[in-house]
């Protein structure tokens, strides 16, 4: 019996997954588009002044500590 139902599920839910193949190229495209907008937004925050001067500060912190 257990074993019925869960065989039934799996049947299901491999039909369910063969409807949608994957992105088409257009959404390959936005998706990449918008990777590259948020790498180059990280990187103008992270190399701004005040971020490189805070993780300074907290790199050399943590090279100051006595063991």
């Amino acid at each position: 019996m257990w074993g019925q139902l869960c065989a039934r599920a799996s049947r299901r839910g491999m039909r369910a997954m063969r409807g949608d193949a994957g992105m088409v190229t257009s959404e390959y495209a936005m998706g990449l588009i918008a990777a590259v907008g948020f790498a180059g937004l990280l990187y103008k925050v992270v190399t701004s002044g005040q971020v490189r001067a805070a993780l300074q500060a907290v790199v050399e912190k943590a090279l100051d500590v006595q063991f």
